[in-house]
């Protein structure tokens, strides 16, 4: 909304001028994007009144001029304009005037012939871009009288930045309501009369779309003279607006507008054909605007029609058939409510956006439709003449406005600032709110123009903003502040993340919201919680698994052409649970996610490039872990190779999986590679045992090497976990360092080979001590896996 501060200056005038009025608008929700002066600095440029104009001797396109300048002596001035006539006003730069541009006047000789100042066009004085002449004055403007004074050059222009609630500031009145609440000056608005009908000519009105148009009002008035010139005051006031002035008829309907902030249009009432239909399009019907397009109407798009044809988009735009022209003598003046979910993104639909469609989409005020159509009958009877019919209206039910209840005691706790009910009952009839009481709350019912009161956090808004918010204190936050006790029983997080970090993974940080196909892909989760309103479409589900997330970042990576990715994320994940909390039926545990692709190692000339495998990967998990022993079983996973996956466990506890993608969503997604994925439950990684102490041999340990052919089907971890729970106790640490499948050994098994270490606190093993743990060993690898020694 683009204005002049001396056009609302008109309507109230507060004490504060300059920045510190916009600081005003700004802090009461009304933000000043812009503000400019009308004209840049220039002095000593005056009314100089032209009483005679002489060719100049030397130069065909040159004039000599004699201009009355109200010193009581006639300046000779030599001018080029093509307008230059005896008669005329305009402004006149003196000597010694400095003009913008930095641009001095002198006395000077032009072809020999004295020149003592300078007539000025608009462009010349900085007020608009027209050079094509000089800048004609009324003739009522003063001789002499400074030009900045008489065409009020030092008005301040401001552009309001409103946000889409407040329609009520589109309108001078709305923005000096505004100004009146905030400042407790008074308020001048217009005082509008009902103009009495002289000719008896109406048109009967139609609301065959009650809903997208509840009132809709018009009038005929005769005999007008559309060539009449708009006021200078008025089409300066337009300008300054951002309006270019065309007409009268149509400057008329535009100040009102800007005025009151209601739309209006003009129909040519000798091209209208029967009564007026406010109705939905039809089917495939067409409409040739003012802004010559020719437009396909939808079926949701407001009509104005007669009973022959469609006359305007209502609330957006009027037709070019039925437009006023300079010949128009008779004219139908229309002013009307429309819905603004009737309204909405309809000029948007068809490329343009228009000043009518800008305001009834955000809410016109329906109580003033017809003070604003006996404004604009006024000013077109005293500026083009005419004689006024009388005043049709259709109506149908118009928007109710529902009482909002307000409580103090509930202003006191959002805000943090105490009110006694006086102080708020003044505010908000300061504001024109009209209000009873019940007991100690307040019953506000918005008038017609506040659409944006709908509840009691809107009255309390109010309240802060004629309160005022830099008077609403801003402690610093505080609190009783405790050291939260830290077990040895568990690591901080911050530390596991380094431990990546070193290992060369990069922190991500995605959205819970995930793509639905995720989640049946990456973590078969048929128990979808879907969101209620998602930020996006396809971010419709809350995750069970942050799997996706890093495959989707691997892939942005990957078009980047960065071949070797590491990446980790730790955060929540969500599943349906009747015993789950802090929320009801869900339990959202962390979850602890990394994926590994591409080369082992970096690219160097120490060892051969090689791609990581799930090894490399199940050494980062352990190390991860370390000194918590975790072990690994095979296992299926809807993530990951049916082959290369296994389920990761600490005492018995499954905590999490590890493998490759499985080969269906490595294409998929357009992986040239399989990327190694595990994720755990952050809990278990974070668990630590506390140190306790063992006393450090002094004596030499004994290794001895022994192999055994078991079944090939046997997995290793469970071999490993007996192997461990029945060794003697000299027997420290058991390892697997070879497996051999071929010649020698036959078709079914397999040769696995383990390092036993043994040692004793206190003495030196005797070899037969050795022999016997060695014995017991294969004892039990017999009994239980009928192991037997490789020779």
């Amino acid at each position: 909304m683009k204005f002049s501060e001396s056009w609302l200056r008109s309507f109230v005038d507060p004490a504060c001028a300059g920045h510190e009025f916009s600081h005003l608008l700004t802090m009461a929700g009304l933000e000043v994007e812009e503000e400019e002066t009308v004209a840049p600095l220039f002095d000593q440029v005056v009314v100089g009144h032209l009483l005679a104009v002489d060719k100049h001797p030397d130069a065909d396109r040159l004039n000599v001029c004699r201009v009355d300048v109200g010193t009581g002596e006639l300046l000779q001035i030599v001018c080029g304009a093509p307008n230059a006539a005896a008669g005329i006003k305009v402004p006149c730069a003196l000597p010694g005037a400095e003009l913008p541009g930095g641009f001095a006047i002198k006395v000077a000789k032009v072809r020999g012939v004295e020149s003592s100042g300078m007539l000025c066009s608009a462009r010349e004085l900085g007020i608009s871009e027209d050079a094509s002449g000089l800048l004609v004055l009324g003739d009522d403007a003063p001789i002499g009288e400074d030009i900045r004074r008489h065409l009020d050059l030092d008005d301040r222009l401001l552009t309001l930045k409103l946000t889409p609630n407040r329609a009520d500031c589109l309108s001078l009145e709305g923005i000096a309501r505004e100004v009146a609440a905030l400042t407790g000056m008074p308020a001048r608005f217009i005082e509008v009369t009902a103009v009495d009908a002289t000719i008896a000519s109406t048109r009967a009105l139609v609301l065959d779309a009650p809903d997208a148009c509840p009132r809709y009002c018009g009038r005929v008035i005769a005999g007008v003279d559309a060539r009449a010139a708009t006021p200078a005051w008025m089409r300066r006031r337009l300008e300054r607006s951002g309006i270019r002035p065309i007409s009268a008829l149509v400057d008329i309907t535009n100040y009102v507008m800007l005025e009151v902030g209601q739309p209006l249009h003009a129909f040519d009432n000798t091209r209208l054909s029967g009564a007026i239909h406010v109705r939905m399009a039809r089917p495939a019907e067409t409409i040739l605007l003012l802004n010559e397009q020719i437009l396909q109407m939808q079926a949701d798009v407001v009509l104005i029609a007669d009973d022959q044809r469609p006359l305007a988009m209502g609330g957006i735009m009027g037709g070019e058939e039925s437009g006023i022209t300079l010949a128009t003598t008779e004219v139908f003046l229309e002013a009307a409510f429309f819905a603004p979910t009737a309204i909405a993104g309809r000029a948007r639909r068809y490329g343009f956006v228009s000043d009518a469609s800008h305001r009834f989409e955000r809410g016109v005020d329906f109580g003033g439709t017809r003070r604003a159509l006996e404004r604009a009958t006024r000013l077109i009877l005293d500026i083009c003449g005419g004689q006024a019919g009388p005043v049709s209206e259709a109506l149908a039910t118009l928007p109710a406005r529902k009482p909002v209840r307000l409580r103090p005691a509930r202003v006191a706790k959002v805000l943090g600032v105490p009110f006694t009910n006086e102080r708020i009952a003044e505010l908000f009839a300061r504001l024109g709110l009209p209000l009873t009481r019940d007991g100690d709350d307040f019953i506000v019912t918005p008038p017609t123009h506040r659409f944006d009161i709908e509840i009691e956090e809107d009255l309390i808004e109010e309240i802060a903003r004629l309160h005022g918010y830099e008077n609403i204190p801003s402690p610093a936050p505080r609190g009783l502040l405790s050291m939260l006790p830290q077990t040895e029983r568990a690591r901080p997080l911050a530390r596991i993340r380094q431990s990546l970090a070193d290992s060369g993974y990069q922190e991500v940080v995605n959205f819970a919201f995930v793509e639905e196909a995720w989640e049946a892909d990456f973590a078969g989760n048929d128990r979808l919680i879907r969101l209620a309103n998602p930020i996006a479409s396809h971010l419709s589900v809350l995750r069970s698994s942050l799997l996706g997330g890093l495959v989707a970042n691997l892939a942005s990576n990957l078009k980047r052409r960065q071949s070797r990715v590491r990446l980790f994320e730790t955060g929540r994940c969500f599943f349906r649970d009747p015993q789950g909390g802090p929320v009801a039926g869900f339990r959202q545990p962390w979850k602890l996610t990394a994926l590994a692709y591409g080369t082992a190692f970096p690219e160097q000339w120490g060892c051969a490039a090689r791609n990581v495998d799930f090894f490399d990967i199940k050494a980062d998990l352990e190390q991860l872990f370390t000194p918590i022993v975790t072990s690994f079983e095979k296992a299926l996973h809807p993530a990951l190779h049916p082959g290369r996956s296994a389920r990761v466990t600490v005492a018995g506890r499954a905590v999490g999986f590890l493998g490759e993608l499985h080969p269906q969503w490595q294409q998929k997604y357009e992986l040239p590679l399989p990327p190694v994925i595990f994720e755990v439950d952050l809990d278990a990684v974070t668990m630590a045992s506390v140190p306790q102490y063992a006393e450090v041999s002094r004596q030499p340990p004994v290794i001895r090497d022994m192999a055994v052919v078991v079944d090939q089907a046997l997995e290793l971890q469970q071999l490993i976990a007996g192997l461990t729970a029945n060794r003697p106790a000299i027997v420290r640490d058991i390892r697997l360092f070879d497996v051999y499948v071929g010649p020698g050994i036959e078709v079914g098994k397999k040769s696995l080979a383990f390092r036993i270490m043994m040692q004793d606190t206190q003495k030196t093993l005797l070899e037969a001590e050795v022999e016997a743990a060695m014995q017991q060993l294969m004892a039990y690898l017999r009994a239980a896996f009928a192991a037997q020694l490789r020779i």
